[in-house]
């Protein structure tokens, strides 16, 4: 099959009749309320990016509030418990369920059109992320009107979070409902990871990908790695409340600090994932307002990439008073100024664009405009409390406030509406006004630096963070009514902003067009199914050294301009140099994502609320719904090939090493091993302070049951490594259950070895790291034996062939992960003990 790209551009030939038309009936979105059983990126784009906006304008109000409270000394607005739900669930919502959602729903929106692919690989995916996000956190921020919302703070510290100072459901919304949030999240960022490298158009080599594209792809690699440390913790926290094992405990052998080293592990880096999709939609904008190139573009990515390694260096950061070594706090405090280097050179490369070229005036400017003085502002604060004696002056103190509101929101909100001015076009054709923008941007810009400059101040007066009421003679009355009354002005900008939104899109629908003559893909069109055809791309701004190029692809003069296989689909192309490889077929429209999504939402809810049997029957529902979904989605095309238009014709599908799900796979086990590193990292903090260990009173399972248990599990995965040599045979689907009865037999050897130990998670936080360990693999047996009737059923109908062999391919590799993750957890129970001594 010729799969090479030509050289020439295809000469321009009329199309077949109706072509178009059976393109467009196979990408059509659905009418009426069939509308929620979408999942084109372009109508889950949307709805991702609506909810998050809600977000923020709900954690807004919430914020004005904390500032109503404030504002004079004394005051009785809100009591105290009120208060720490209401800051709390700022914070919360804010970094949760805006910050983080939003830059990929942005993601979600613009990027399959940025890199010339119909849509994401992984489209159901994508809609079950939404799905899970937006039931589940309306359902958590209601919380907050029935007095059950969070108050230990967004950051949760132990001890106020364990039972003893916070016996109520409020801590187990946040554990449980934030911890599911999570997973959408990282859901999402194997989808970016995938599609960026896998559906690229054609000749965009990773030279001349995007550097949004870059920029989404360090983030999504960062989420990958940073947020299992969170979803550990919380799994911690939440099993000390419920089960009573110790882990936060000092009187038991827990240790509060072990929270904060997996907090921050995620939470620091969490400031990068923020920062750097907003540094991406940067240098997109400002080459196109400015009309040239960017300047220093290599450098700029390397940047990019420099900050998304710098961060993972910095978690405590926010631990400088918690008493830790010299020399840990040197290294921190050391990568802490470094990481101001790469973005510095962002920075530097945004203001010589600007130099160089001539600069467009209008809505994205002035608020790119701001984004840069707010951020600088923000970074030199951030060398500041970087020096650890002035962040011992002024940690815990509202000086912190001011900083990171100016990184946040100088760092992430004004570049966010800067693209909403710059890219909402691609909606219904029609810009938002200028005349208004100017009254939103000086009602922000003026509204946010009257309200959080003088933080600084107050900071260095003393006044600490998380107090809901002060004396009135301390000197900090005029500066705290001053902050609210700049609070109530960004307010303004905002509420003016959502009219003009709401104007905006009722208006009649025009073409898109290019209104800012930029560069990019995105503008080549609007429609459900992205490009009539898929571009040949030559350069790093293909709008303007391809003039022709957006009247070429509306004509089909390129690839795919045809549904080829009667269903959705899009080029796969290699990851480094974008040579197409073979037509991925897309899913389509379905309600199931949406089911799936609800039960999980459910469940977790459920949960926190005891409702057990309600929480299973969701459980339930989670579990059905993703197995007729993945059903669905894996059925194959009859085609082998197909012509992809261009002179080309490509296979229809992979398998193996070529496919994208088992690279979607390996993404995911990696988030896996991230998490079960996360609960070996707590076993090893708290063996390590032990005088003995194990400590008095606990042992260790019997080696000859480690040694069992180990080759049971090898035996299990022999056999499904035999499976996956025996396709199209009827002992396949047998030998898939005899693995996992493997399987099954191993993990019940791993509970007979605990109970043989007498270990007591309750007892100490040492027995309850054992356990947790042994119950992170007890939920991989669990999964294993939903997969394995999944495959041998799949085995019987006959569904697994050589050319639909991915569920066998892709639920081998979990099957191996889950063997060599029985074998560390066990190894590393026994090897710990025996470096203590």
């Amino acid at each position: 099959m010729n799969t090479r790209l030509p050289t020439q551009l295809p000469n321009p030939v009329p199309r077949p009749e109706g072509e178009r038309e059976r393109l467009e009936a196979v990408w059509r979105t659905p009418s009426g309320w069939r509308f929620f059983s979408s999942v084109n990126n372009t109508n889950i784009g949307l709805l991702y990016i609506g909810t998050t906006l809600l977000f923020f304008v709900l954690a807004g109000i919430l914020g004005l509030l904390i500032r109503t409270q404030l504002a004079v000394p004394e005051n009785s607005f809100l009591s105290a418990g009120t208060y720490n739900q209401v800051f709390t669930m700022h914070g919360t919502v804010m970094m949760f369920l805006f910050a983080i959602p939003v830059v990929e729903a942005l993601a979600v929106y613009l990027l399959p059109n940025m890199l010339g692919a119909r849509d994401l690989p992984f489209p159901r995916l994508s809609a079950y992320a939404y799905w899970a996000y937006a039931i589940g956190g309306l359902a958590f921020f209601c919380t907050l009107f029935v007095g059950l919302a969070p108050d230990g703070g967004w950051f949760m510290y132990p001890p106020l979070t364990g039972t003893k100072y916070s016996p109520g459901l409020n801590a187990d919304f946040w554990l449980l409902g934030i911890g599911f949030i999570e997973i959408s999240a990282i859901a999402g960022a194997i989808e970016l990871i995938i599609g960026i490298l896998f559906t690229r158009a054609p000749g965009m080599t990773l030279g001349r990908m995007p550097v949004y594209a870059w920029a989404m792809l360090v983030v999504a690699v960062m989420i990958v790695f940073a947020f299992p440390a969170v979803i550990a913790g919380t799994a911690l926290l939440e099993m000390e409340r419920a089960f009573d094992w110790p882990f936060f405990i000092p009187e038991r052998g827990g240790d509060p600090l072990l929270w904060q080293h997996l907090f921050w592990f995620f939470g620091h880096p969490e400031v990068y994932i923020i920062f750097l999709p907003a540094a991406g939609m940067v240098s997109t904008m400002i080459p196109t307002i400015a009309g040239t190139s960017l300047v220093g573009r290599r450098a700029v990515i390397a940047a990019l990439v420099g900050v998304g390694v710098f961060s993972f260096g910095l978690w405590a950061h926010h631990m400088f008073t918690a008493g830790l070594g010299v020399l840990e706090m040197s290294f921190v405090s050391a990568a802490s100024m470094a990481v101001a280097v790469p973005t510095a050179i962002q920075v530097f490369a945004w203001i010589c664009t600007l130099w160089k070229g001539k600069v467009q005036r209008g809505a994205p400017t002035l608020f790119l405009l701001g984004f840069m003085f707010i951020f600088v502002l923000g970074g030199l604060t951030g060398v500041m409390v970087a020096v650890i004696p002035f962040d011992w002056q002024v940690h815990d103190t509202y000086f912190i406030v001011a900083h990171f509101h100016y990184v946040l929101i100088g760092g992430m909100v004004f570049p966010v509406f800067a693209a909403m001015y710059y890219w909402i076009p691609l909606i219904n054709g029609n810009r938002l006004s200028e005349a208004w923008a100017k009254w939103v941007f000086w009602l922000m810009f003026g509204g946010f630096n009257v309200a959080f400059f003088p933080m600084h101040i107050t900071g260095l007066l003393g006044m600490p963070r998380r107090v809901y009421t002060y004396a009135p003679d301390l000197g900090w009355n005029g500066l705290n009514m001053l902050s609210t009354v700049g609070a109530f002005a960004f307010a303004a900008g905002v509420v003016l902003f959502a009219f003009d939104v709401v104007r905006t899109l009722k208006r009649r629908t025009q073409p898109v067009g290019n209104p800012w003559n930029a560069s990019t893909l995105e503008w080549l069109t609007s429609e459900d199914y992205g490009n009539r055809s898929i571009p040949r791309v030559v350069s790093a701004n293909p709008l303007w050294d391809q003039p022709t190029l957006s009247r070429d692809v509306d004509e089909g003069a390129y690839y795919l301009p045809q549904t080829a296989t009667g269903h959705r689909e899009t080029i796969a192309t290699s990851p480094v140099g974008a040579e197409p490889r073979y037509l991925l077929v897309l899913p389509g429209d379905s309600w199931l994502p949406l089911i799936a999504a609800a039960g999980t939402a459910g469940f977790f809810l459920l949960l926190t609320m005891k409702l057990n049997l309600l929480a299973t029957l969701c459980g339930i529902m989670a579990v059905v719904g993703t197995i007729a979904w993945l059903w669905q989605s894996d059925r194959g095309v009859p085609e082998t090939a197909a012509d992809a238009g261009g002179g080309i014709v490509l296979p229809v599908g992979a398998r193996g090493t070529a496919s994208h799900s088992w690279w979607a796979t390996i993404i995911m086990l990696v988030v896996d091993a991230s998490i079960f590193a996360s609960f070996a990292f707590a076993y090893l903090h708290v063996s390590m302070r032990l005088q003995v260990c194990p400590p008095p009173g606990s042992s260790l399972p019997p080696v000859e049951l480690a040694w069992l248990s180990a080759a049971l599990l090898a035996a299990g995965s022999l056999l499904v490594w035999l499976a996956t040599r025996a396709l199209g045979r009827r002992r396949l689907p047998w030998m898939v259950l005899a693995a996992l009865a493997c399987a099954l037999a191993a993990f019940g050897v791993d509970v007979y070895g605990l109970r043989a130990a007498d270990l007591a998670p309750s007892e100490s936080a040492w027995a309850a790291a054992v356990a947790a360990l042994a119950s992170y693999q007890g939920l991989h047996i669990v999964l294993l034996a939903i997969m394995a009737p999944y495959l041998a059923l799949r085995g019987w109908r006959g569904h697994l062939t050589a050319r639909s062999r991915a569920t066998l391919d892709n639920i081998a590799l979990v099957w191996h992960y889950t063997t060599l993750q029985g074998i560390a957890w066990m190894s590393a129970v026994r090897v710990v003990p025996l470096l203590m001594e």
